[in-house]
């Protein structure tokens, strides 16, 4: 009888799996400050959408800008679709009823409202550095009253790297 040979053993986790995804979507934003990448998945780790932070269709990015202060009308702010709205925007299959999603930044106030009506059910985060603002606060509370677990991506320090 022939041995097989043992599998692999340092293959990527899901987390990481689907957290690299969502880095990689959001190396495609053109935001010159914040690059936020998202990916849901469905029970059985399919990814079903994937968004980055970025203008809306047909809004150059050109022509819209990508400041950070000034009048509002001349910000990034009153524009820009956030990497999570664009990843449920993105979806085209139906229902994302009890998915996950994958995001490198914690998601707002106005996300956590399409991730709420989305029926996501729950959101793995890399990074909370707004986590003081009136906008994390009230997302978090809107997430717990509509029980959407969430918690934050443990970094392995694992690097990939890929020659494109």
């Amino acid at each position: 009888m022939k041995k097989m040979s043992a599998k692999r053993s340092d293959y990527l986790t899901w987390d990481e799996y689907f957290m690299s995804v969502a880095m990689l979507s959001g190396m495609r934003s053109k935001d010159p400050n914040s690059q936020v990448g998202a990916c849901i998945v469905s029970r059985d780790n399919k990814i079903l959408s994937m968004g980055y932070n970025g203008f809306p269709n047909g809004c150059s990015d050109d022509d819209f800008p990508w400041e950070r202060e000034g009048d509002p009308l001349d910000t990034k702010y009153l524009y820009v679709t956030h990497a999570e709205t664009n990843a449920i925007l993105n979806y085209r299959g139906g229902s994302l009823e009890g998915s996950k999603l994958y995001v490198t930044l914690f998601p707002c106030n106005e996300c956590a409202k399409a991730i709420i009506q989305a029926g996501i059910k729950t959101v793995v985060y890399d990074s909370d550095k707004y986590a003081d603002t009136p906008s994390i606060i009230a997302s978090k509370r809107m997430m717990d009253a509509a029980g959407v677990r969430y918690y934050n991506y443990n970094r392995t320090n694992r690097q990939i790297r890929l020659d494109l």
